[in-house]
């Protein structure tokens, strides 16, 4: 008799087998896209070192991030992977060759859905008119190796003087897609569960926008 549950073969990684990471900073335009493939492929490897995942071909204002019905884009571009008939093999390339795909988010994220969290508001916040929000969204494969952003900054023991040549890299890689006056001010992973987190991270910097 056959084997019906093995005939059907593995469905494919799962969501937990990725993690949700972001650069984030400041800028004149946060929702902004590329589709250059080479270009994605050398920032995400500046921040992420050897490790396979997706690059997601857009910048977002954080009120983009997520849509009506709480679906993140970092959700969104796994169920974009899920959906190709290849999806085993590409991950069996981001597993053994590290290898970096990129999708493009669905037009509906253009759209803003301001969360319950209204901080990032220029009506609550004026100085996010002048200085606005962005953010570049990543899925990466997990893995035990170090991300390469978190290495550079162990290596520099923290001291951002040291990180300057770094940091610079990460800002000139980010110009085909966030073109200056933007700049980074930082790297995060995402917690679908507290997005307000995020949040926090831009009003750190508010009173020194001030």
């Amino acid at each position: 008799m056959p084997d019906t549950a093995s005939a059907a073969g593995p469905s494919g990684p799962t969501l937990n087998d990725f993690a949700s990471f972001y650069l984030y900073g400041l800028t004149n335009d946060p929702y902004q896209q590329s589709a250059d493939i080479g270009k994605f492929g050398e920032l995400f490897s500046l921040v992420f070192g050897t490790h396979g995942g997706l690059s997601i071909g857009s910048s977002f204002h954080p009120y983009q991030l997520l849509n009506p019905a709480g679906v993140s884009v970092w959700y969104t571009a796994y169920a974009q992977f899920y959906a190709q008939p290849n999806r085993i093999e590409m991950f069996g390339e981001m597993t053994l060759e590290q290898a970096q795909f990129l999708v493009a988010p669905p037009a509906s994220f253009a759209e803003f859905n301001v969360w319950p969290d209204t901080r990032l508001t220029s009506t609550e916040n004026p100085v996010f008119g002048r200085y606005i929000p962005f953010v570049l969204p990543f899925l990466v494969r997990k893995s035990p190796e170090a991300l390469r952003w978190d290495a550079e900054f162990a290596a520099a023991n923290g001291d951002r003087e040291r990180l300057g040549w770094y940091l610079e890299a990460v800002k000139e890689a980010i110009k085909f897609v966030q073109p200056s006056p933007a700049f980074v001010l930082g790297f995060g992973e995402f917690d679908e569960q507290h997005p307000e987190r995020l949040i926090d991270r831009f009003m750190s910097y508010r009173d020194l926008l001030r």
